[in-house]
């Protein structure tokens, strides 16, 4: 696809979600604040509270559209890593909107809500559904997406990325669409159809981290793996596989080889209702 005379790259991406999720939680207050916990939490901020978190940035947002007068303390569970393609912050910001609208007591149209998503990202409108999208725009416009079906191993060596780095260094357009229509008949043809794609992004983000085709080579090298992709602007990788068991034991094996890398099985999630929690869910989406 091509790119706006203002920068913004024209995006042809399938969106699934997955299991593998920051948990937002918020309570009512009298100013906004945010405190980010859990294992991932260091790469966010220093003594585990945040500025520039776009959660914070999303309630504040949310709160001068709607005339809140009010706030919110909200704590976030990290276990997504930072700027790793999975959508994390985006999902995370999502989350917020959903969860403020209800802390507040707010009822936002779905067109105005989509429209506070994409003023925060690209990402952030599909985020708000939690379910597998076609995402083309900028990413405010969204297609329904075949049912799919599989099993994933999220692979992220922990090198910093940077996404704007990884789209500078595309040298130009992306591929020709492909549109994905029909849902996979048996088991293979997800991998048999994704393989006919591309992620334009990998040679630039290959580019700048080296890394990135170890990690593709590790994956595909795993048995049962039906195809190895990196998600998003990287440089996070997944590995596809049929049987859950293939894909566990497949990240048990990387995590041996490798004990310096993020690693995780999952299930691809069709059904949001599955996303949801007692505490609003930022899902990874690769």
């Amino acid at each position: 696809m091509g790119r706006r005379a203002d920068g913004y790259h024209l995006l042809d991406s399938l969106v699934v979600f997955t299991e593998v999720h920051d948990t937002l939680t918020v309570a009512p207050a009298a100013t906004l604040s945010l405190s980010v916990r859990g294992p991932l939490a260091p790469a966010l901020a220093v003594d585990g509270a945040t500025e520039d978190n776009l959660v914070l940035r999303a309630a504040r947002e949310f709160g001068l559209w709607a005339g809140v007068a009010g706030g919110a303390r909200m704590t976030l569970l990290k276990r997504i890593p930072v700027a790793a393609g999975l959508g994390g912050g985006s999902s995370d910001a999502a989350a917020a909107l959903r969860a403020l609208s209800r802390l507040w007591g707010l009822s936002p149209s779905p067109a105005a809500l989509a429209g506070l998503a994409l003023d925060l990202g690209a990402d952030v409108p599909v985020c708000l559904d939690r379910i597998a999208r076609r995402v083309s725009g900028i990413g405010q416009n969204l297609a329904p997406a075949p049912a799919l079906d599989g099993h994933l191993v999220l692979a992220n060596p922990r090198l910093p990325l940077a996404t704007g780095a990884v789209f500078a260094g595309l040298g130009g357009a992306f591929g020709p669409a492909d549109p994905m229509t029909a849902a996979p008949a048996a088991p293979g043809d997800l991998g048999a159809m994704l393989a006919r794609r591309r992620n334009d992004l990998e040679r630039p983000a290959i580019r700048l981290v080296p890394a990135i085709a170890g990690v593709l080579g590790a994956l595909e090298s795993l048995p049962g793996c039906r195809l190895a992709r990196m998600s998003g602007s990287g440089p996070t990788c997944f590995g596809l596989f049929d049987e859950p068991g293939d894909a566990e034991r497949g990240a048990a094996t990387l995590a041996r080889a490798h004990p310096d890398w993020w690693l995780v099985a999952t299930p691809i999630v069709s059904d949001a209702a599955v996303l949801a929690s007692v505490a609003e869910n930022g899902p990874d989406a690769p």
